[in-house]
């Protein structure tokens, strides 16, 4: 009974890999919306002034940023736990593919979220004028949230590792 169960629940792994596939169609949206975004400056890219383009530059950075985070997401998180990828061997390999365990994975993660939210963080200090303080005030102590997780997270992983 006990290895029907053992066999049984780590057979269970592979109710993520559909997750992991899902992810890749959130990746597909983003990559519309980033299109979507250049296709819409294009017309009026001679008139529109350089703040709002350096703003609809952040926004495709913060896509960008957002899409790796998430083929980190559902590469590594496929090999770490649901089964390892069967590159074939005249393939390109991603060079950290079986390299990073679910610690780096959670530091990298960590480490994406702050690049993110400082992108968003220059969006609203580019925008200020139009944004109340409060708001600013908010988007700074999460961004400072944010860092200071990521900090933790990182010197917990260290001192740990040791």
């Amino acid at each position: 009974m006990e290895q029907i169960f053992e066999k049984l629940m780590y057979a269970s792994r592979w109710i993520m890999a559909p997750i992991y596939l899902g992810l890749s169609l959130v990746l597909l949206a983003l990559g519309i919306k980033f299109f979507q975004e250049i296709f819409h400056i294009i017309p009026i890219i001679f008139t529109m002034a350089e703040v709002d383009l350096v703003l609809v530059t952040l926004s495709l950075i913060d896509i960008t940023l957002v899409g790796g985070l998430l083929i980190m997401v559902m590469f590594s998180g496929y090999e770490n736990f649901v089964s390892q990828l069967d590159v074939g061997e005249n393939s390109e390999k991603l060079s950290w593919l079986g390299k990073m365990d679910s610690g780096s994975l959670k530091n990298k993660v960590a480490a994406s979220i702050v690049a993110i939210s400082s992108i968003h963080l220059l969006k609203v200090f580019m925008n200020a004028e139009n944004i109340e303080n409060d708001k600013i005030m908010w988007y700074l102590l999460i961004h400072i949230t944010f860092v200071l997780s990521a900090f933790a997270m990182g010197y917990l992983d260290k001192i740990t590792r040791k």
